[in-house]
């Protein structure tokens, strides 16, 4: 463990720890369905499946809310499969009749103070070689950026929706679609580098022409690069140069994760025991731990007090 010095004099407040989907504990869970399972029913069941669905999951996502209010967490990474088949017609026009209680919800969110963000699927690649994948990933960030509508969520970048690079070598074509989104898809989105594809370099490169926000991951980063520490002058520089790309710098947003059975491991740990020091630079983290709120708890408890003690 290293000895590194933090410069309070750069720290205006502690950074804001995000809960990401679901609790450790049963306190926030959500319902789904598998397309196989719903083609069982007749269009009628369907249709009634979803409603109860949807209903259910916006009664949960309100204790979720209620849930990080109590905890003192004023970040909540929505579950990307909240509202299961909105992308198609049938569950779009279900999720309609819900207009007044998703406004609500989101109305709670903001009476509580809680920065709602989303991260889609894997199945989101904007720059596929086949047409029909980029047209399909498209469909899926409208739903999304409808739900977040409908919620009544700002088309910013304080309500993001965060994917990955996609298909590497494919940086014009990246950047051709998305700076051809639809307004409240490209005001929210967000890129965020990976571990093998496309470096944190190359994707601060893609934001800045894409004219989009940069979430850097400091864990995909020493991945990328062999890294042996977080306290490499890179991660630091990434994280500045990230901020870089956002118009409202407060509204910056990183990812901590560490490895499971070494530094260098992609599976993510329990906790937390390893921080950027360079992270008390930023607003808003998203705690990517298996052990969730108990992971933040933990955090609070020997980083926020003390940044140097998870140094490395």
């Amino acid at each position: 463990m290293m000895n590194v010095a933090i410069d309070r004099s750069q720290i205006i407040k502690p950074p804001k720890l995000g809960l990401v989907c679901i609790t450790a504990s049963k306190a926030v869970r959500f319902r789904t369905v598998t397309r196989k399972r719903l083609l069982q029913f007749s269009l009628a069941e369907q249709e009634q499946l979803l409603r109860n669905l949807y209903r259910d999951n916006l009664d949960r996502l309100r204790l979720a809310i209620n849930f990080c209010a109590s905890e003192g967490i004023q970040l909540y990474r929505l579950s990307s499969a909240l509202f299961p088949f909105a992308d198609d017609a049938l569950g779009a026009a279900v999720l309609s009749e819900f207009a007044d209680t998703m406004q609500q919800v989101g109305q709670l969110a903001h009476d509580q103070a809680i920065r709602l963000v989303l991260h889609p699927d894997q199945f989101v690649v904007l720059n596929s070689d086949r047409p029909e994948v980029i047209e399909n990933s498209i469909k899926i960030l409208a739903a999304h950026a409808r739900s977040f509508d409908l919620l009544g969520l700002p088309q910013s970048s304080w309500a993001l929706m965060n994917i990955h690079g996609g298909k590497g070598d494919r940086v014009d074509r990246l950047v051709s679609v998305i700076r051809n989104l639809p307004d409240n898809i490209r005001s929210r989105l967000t890129l965020e580098n990976d571990e093998h594809a496309y470096s944190a370099r190359q994707i601060l490169e893609i934001c800045h022409a894409a004219e989009i926000p940069m979430v850097f991951d400091a864990h995909h980063h020493v991945i990328h690069e062999q890294l042996e520490t977080y306290e490499d002058p890179t991660v630091a520089e990434m994280v500045t140069a990230a901020r870089s790309t956002w118009t409202v710098p407060d509204w910056q947003l990183v990812h901590i994760s560490n490895g499971n059975e070494s530094f260098l491991d992609p599976r993510h740990s329990d906790f937390i025991t390893l921080m950027p020091s360079s992270y008390w630079q930023v607003s808003w983290i998203e705690v990517e731990a298996k052990q969730k709120e108990l992971a933040i708890a933990k955090l609070r408890k020997e980083w926020l007090s003390n940044p140097a003690n998870l140094a490395a």
